[in-house]
């Protein structure tokens, strides 16, 4: 649900702003404000429940830092969790269509295939990943609804790319042929792009703020019984 409301919010919004102004600059800011204000509220409504995973590179990124941690993001979650945010993003754009009464589900034939756009990819990934990891390393994981909300607004118009920086989304946005969509035959290298980006947003997140601690071992009493070491 998260990431098609996403999708929704992102699609819908460049509808609506091409419907209400000729002017691409106006039509950009419009779709960015929503998708700031959108993207705000999803994460504090789903964060709660899921943990706001909407992009499959933050999945990536929390699997393979938590993977030796206990309670941490398994291999089996991320199985579950990736086709779910592809689904949703589907379901959001031809959502997105049919309240706006455009043709559903039509791949869009909006080409974005340049090596500047996959660099735009590229460096919106990463620093979402820093953002995201930085700000849990740090103990302010509460401030991701306004940060990656804010981030993703100021990505728009400082990548070349208008910052995808999500794989779901990217494939979902395939699916509308209108402001928001990407050409499938422009999906797999932004994907590549994203990806790469997520490995070098983990490795900036290594240098800043240090290796990752190895989690604490306690002690606790159990009645009747001897001292259980856990993980805390």
């Amino acid at each position: 649900m998260g990431t098609g409301l996403l999708v929704a919010v992102v699609v819908g919004s460049g509808i609506q702003a091409t419907d209400l102004s000729h002017d691409v600059g106006v039509q950009l800011l419009a779709n960015s404000l929503a998708t700031v204000f959108g993207l705000g509220v999803l994460i504090t409504v789903f964060g709660p429940v899921s943990g706001a995973h909407f992009n499959p590179v933050v999945t990536l990124a929390a699997w393979f830092t938590q993977r030796r941690t206990p309670g941490g993001l398994t291999l089996r979650d991320v199985t579950a969790y990736v086709p779910a945010q592809i689904a949703g993003a589907v379901g959001g754009a031809v959502l997105a269509d049919a309240m706006f009464d455009e043709p559903l589900a039509k791949f869009s034939t909006h080409d974005r295939s340049a090596g500047h756009l996959w660099l735009g990819e590229v460096v919106a990934t990463a620093g979402l990943i820093l953002l995201v990891f930085g700000l849990d390393r740090v103990g302010r994981a509460a401030l991701a609804p306004a940060a990656v909300a804010s981030y993703i607004g100021a990505a728009y118009w400082f990548t070349s790319s208008t910052s995808f920086a999500n794989p779901a989304v990217t494939i979902g946005r395939a699916f509308t042929d209108t402001f928001a969509g990407i050409a499938p035959a422009s999906v797999a290298p932004f994907i590549a792009a994203q990806l790469l980006g997520l490995v070098l947003g983990l490795g900036i997140v290594a240098v800043v703020y240090g290796p990752q601690a190895a989690p604490a071992r306690r002690e606790i009493s159990i009645p009747g019984g001897e001292p259980d070491p856990v993980s805390s």
